[in-house]
């Protein structure tokens, strides 16, 4: 569905001239506003919230939900288009912009119509930012074992716990939550949409991280923080199933983020060696710098091929867990191995803050561990072959 010419720029084939136009729009604003900031920001750690208000005013954080909601009513084979756009500017916005959709899924799929109607359209174009609360301190991978719980108290729920690795903590606008009201494992999980200015609720002072210095990443803790009955998404006990719908999407988005960073470090990468003169003659004149430079390309062209595949399947309303955890493993590792190579294709140069390649490795880095580490995929991707072990 892509091709690379000799620049290193994507050239898609999407299928309607709107999907083309809303493509050509998400490339003028990451060119113009998003793509010169990146590295000041990143260095300062700085959040560019000012983007999010304009992507939310432009309809680009609600794009694979429905039009009645203000939803933008696209596939998700053009929705992931769009993040890989986006993180190839800046992966702090294409990740965000991720973790927003993430954050609306649970009411998008399973709140009920005057749920929807009272809070899908503040937070799909009303210039609301949301996190997405599954990971604890002490349960990552393992999410079914959570420990923050909501007791009822009434026509409310009382909750209290601490969530870790929170992006967006401490400034979204809303939290879709997973907490414990029953039992143990994952038949006692339920899912609130929890308001981000509620009583209670605070946050952690921000990780220090290798990369995407720019994105808050942070423990929130729920002291008594009180939501009502009517902020219960789905049924009481049925918030693992809610989480792990979210997360099939949500490893898409990744996947589609990760190919974007992929497709900068490449772009850097010809820029660097087609200007670079070595013995008289362009440093991408060399066999084994050219060889490197086409395994890089195969790699992002197999990626994206495999996430949009995926993509297609959901958008058919297809079962895609299985292929999901396949795009979100490949092309994560891919964007690790394109990025390693980049900085080695610049030499000492590839070394230095002064270009991007080393960013582009810091943050390759993290796409192999949010949204299920790669293990975990590849856990994922073996239960759907040979069963559970």
């Amino acid at each position: 569905m892509a091709t690379i010419d000799r620049a290193g720029r994507v050239r898609r084939h999407l299928p309607t001239q709107e999907a083309r136009d809303l493509l050509a729009l998400v490339g003028e604003l990451s060119e113009r506003e998003i793509r010169p900031a990146a590295a000041q920001e990143e260095a300062t750690g700085t959040f560019p919230r000012a983007t999010f208000g304009r992507l939310s005013a432009a309809g680009l954080l609600s794009l694979p939900y429905p039009g009645e909601y203000g939803g933008g009513e696209q596939p998700y084979e053009v929705y992931l288009q769009v993040l890989e756009e986006l993180a190839a500017a800046r992966l702090t916005v294409g990740l965000g912009v991720s973790v927003h959709t993430l954050a609306c899924h649970a009411l998008a799929a399973y709140g009920t119509k005057e749920q929807r109607a009272a809070h899908l359209p503040g937070m799909l174009g009303g210039g609301l930012l949301g996190a997405y609360c599954l990971s604890e301190p002490s349960s990552g991978s393992d999410a079914a074992s959570l420990r923050t719980r909501a007791v009822r108290d009434g026509g409310t729920w009382v909750l209290t716990g601490t969530k870790a690795w929170i992006t967006h903590g401490g400034i979204a606008d809303f939290y879709t939550v997973l907490a414990r009201t029953g039992g143990e494992g994952p038949r006692g999980i339920t899912a609130f949409l929890v308001p981000g200015d509620a009583a209670g609720l605070g946050a952690a002072a921000p990780e220090r991280k290798m990369g995407m210095n720019g994105s808050p990443t942070a423990q929130v803790h729920f002291d008594g923080v009180v939501v009502p009955d009517d902020r219960r998404l789905g049924e009481e006990g049925q918030g693992f199933t809610v989480a792990l719908a979210a997360l099939d999407s949500g490893r898409l988005g990744i996947a589609a983020c990760a190919i974007g960073v992929a497709q900068a470090a490449l772009s850097e990468a010809l820029a660097f060696t087609a200007g670079r003169e070595q013995f008289g003659r362009p440093v991408a004149d060399f066999q084994g710098l050219r060889f490197m430079l086409a395994d890089m390309a195969t790699q992002i062209e197999a990626g994206r091929a495999l996430y949009l595949g995926a993509a297609r399947l959901r958008d058919a309303g297809e079962p895609f867990s299985r292929q999901a955890a396949m795009a979100k493993l490949f092309c994560t590792d891919t964007a690790m191995r394109v990025a390693v190579d980049a900085v080695q294709l610049l030499g000492g140069y590839g070394y230095t803050a002064d270009f991007p390649a080393e960013r582009y490795l810091r943050e390759a880095k993290v796409l192999q561990i949010v949204e299920g580490t790669n293990e975990i995929q590849r856990s994922v991707i073996a239960r759907h072959l040979v069963g559970p072990s």
